[in-house]
């Protein structure tokens, strides 16, 4: 099929030439250009300028069609690290460049050029001589012994292509040409080009066959290409990709992310689905949160029971009965809202886990606050001539709690119809996973849920430490000034950890932080009083509780 291209060693296109194991080597053939109008050897791409050379035929392709060959052989194999060598002629040089930049398109690049001197010879045509040949070439079209179309095209080439010779040195030292592949440039798309690897006997010394000529071995799935610096892009390093990022190619030049619900594997070269996570019940932490809650939800209930059980009891009385059961039931609520933060966050758990804690929350403290003014006021009411006897009384201290605590209602449902809290599946907390947690909707109005706990704990803590040495059954006042300093320890400390936190231990925190407050307040309040009342009796007295 057309003139053959003879190969050394390893399938390629070259008139005469070479390839070692280490750089392609390709050379072109000297250009000689004999006074003929039908040439079997020139393939110089110029002489195919119908303008300038109408009456020029050849029996061989162009240049370009050699470049073309070579960049698509070059390609097959993915060979990269090309040296090339060629005659310095115009003609050469120019196929060279095409054939430079095919490489380059392809991705390779070039190790060597060297240039080899040479003198061409073209010589002037005669005119009155070929007239009548010109006419029977541009006619030309016949069918060869292989039964192969046989034409000259517009430019006056032979529309033909190359055989890829494969060079084998038999056992007698003789050497024997084996046709292992073709190209054709004027064949249909997809069948220009066709080569049998099978067919292909490689050099023995060669260790991997067919051959690779690279500066650098391929990057596989996982890693990505850095080009080393001062380098050719063919001299890179392999960096493995980033976390979030993959390639599942060969040589990739960059990583590519993964979407925002997937991550990558271990070895970087697919994207997974990421874990879904949340604070749940069956895992250990939720396990423990959920039992202490239940605990001390229960260690409430038995204290209300007692408190009302020894209602008539002078203890129990002395410390306004009502209040200590509006402080104990808040608290069992305090206890058992926790709950609502522990479990898959729903529409519902996220409307109710923040705005039931500040209600239940504003409840305790106004009942503590509350107690407070009691003890201030009824001391104050047993001085000589006071007017404060009026302000003796539940419906007074009843109305501190409703007041103090519908400030902090009116807050919450503020916020649940202004901005909502609402679940938010949080992809970029945690590396790897989802997080599902209830997004706070309005931050202002969850700080000033929790602004106004503080002013609330805050004003008890200054009113309950004033009157601290107040004589008498009056003394409740000790127990509530220890109990605010241990809520507002814990929540001052509560609010740095709570931002530092990421995840589900963000809502551990807050679980904590409210277990840990409300555990406060009914040791410090409740558990002297129930020490007396079970373990002491006898102190339970209108003259031993004088002197406690």
């Amino acid at each position: 099929m057309g003139e053959n291209v003879k190969l050394c060693g390893t399938p390629q296109f070259t008139a005469q030439g070479a390839v070692d194991e280490q750089n392609s080597l390709l050379s072109l053939s000297e250009i000689v250009f004999e006074p003929c109008t039908v040439s079997y050897s020139s393939q110089n791409l110029y002489m195919s300028d119908p303008v300038q050379y109408p009456y020029f035929y050849r029996t061989v392709p162009n240049e370009l069609h050699l470049s073309v060959g070579i960049g698509k052989l070059l390609k097959y194999f993915g060979w990269k690290w090309i040296s090339i060598f060629s005659t310095d002629d115009e003609s050469s040089m120019r196929a060279i460049q095409i054939l430079k930049e095919r490489i380059k398109w392809n991705g390779g690049c070039i190790a060597l050029h060297q240039t080899i001197p040479h003198q061409r010879r073209i010589k002037d045509f005669e005119l009155l001589k070929i007239l009548r040949l010109h006419y029977y070439l541009r006619n030309l079209h016949f069918k060869n012994g292989l039964g192969e179309e046989m034409y000259m095209d517009e430019n006056g080439d032979l529309a033909t292509g190359y055989n890829i010779l494969n060079l084998n040195f038999l056992p007698n030292m003789t050497l024997k040409y084996e046709v292992v592949g073709h190209y054709n440039p004027h064949a249909p798309p997809g069948q220009d080009f066709t080569i049998d690897e099978k067919a292909i006997f490689w050099e023995s010394s060669f260790t991997q066959k067919p051959p690779q000529f690279r500066c650098s071995p391929s990057c596989h799935p996982g890693y990505r290409k850095l080009t080393r610096e001062g380098k050719p892009v063919c001299c890179y390093d392999c960096i493995p990709c980033a976390e979030g990022e993959i390639s599942n190619q060969t040589d990739m030049d960059t990583c590519t992310t993964c979407p925002d619900d997937q991550w990558s594997n271990l070895k970087r070269d697919a994207c997974i689905p990421k874990v879904i996570t949340f604070l749940s019940f069956e895992e250990p932490l939720g396990i423990a949160l959920t039992s202490i809650s239940m605990f001390f939800f229960l260690i409430t209930a038995v204290i209300l029971g007692i408190f009302i059980y020894y209602r008539d009891t002078p203890i129990v009385r002395a410390n306004n009965r009502q209040l200590s059961y509006i402080l104990l039931i808040s608290l069992m609520l305090c206890f058992l809202c926790s709950l609502l933060f522990i479990g898959h966050p729903e529409n519902v758990t996220c409307f109710l886990r923040q705005t039931t804690f500040g209600i239940t929350f504003s409840i305790a403290l106004s009942s503590i606050l509350s107690k407070t003014i009691t003890v201030i006021t009824a001391f104050q009411a047993t001085k000589p001539g006071s007017k404060l006897h009026k302000w003796m009384g539940s419906k007074v201290s009843n109305s501190i709690v409703l007041s103090c605590s519908l400030i902090q209602i009116v807050q919450c449902f503020a916020w649940l119809f202004t901005a909502p809290p609402f679940p938010y599946l949080n992809m970029r907390s945690e590396i790897g996973t989802i997080l599902i947690e209830c997004n706070e909707g309005s931050v202002i109005a969850f700080y000033c849920v929790l602004g106004y706990l503080g002013f609330l704990a805050g004003v008890s803590f200054i009113i309950a430490f004033l009157a601290r040495n107040l004589p008498d059954s009056f003394n409740e006042a000790k127990y509530i000034t220890f109990s605010m300093l241990v809520f507002c320890s814990v929540w001052i400390s509560f609010i740095p950890t709570y931002l530092s936190s990421k995840g589900k231990y963000m809502v551990a925190v807050e679980i904590f932080a409210i277990l840990a407050s409300s555990t406060g307040l009914l040791g410090c309040i409740f558990i002297p009083k129930c020490y007396i009342i079970l373990l002491r009796p006898e102190r339970n007295n209108k003259k031993n509780l004088r002197k406690i």
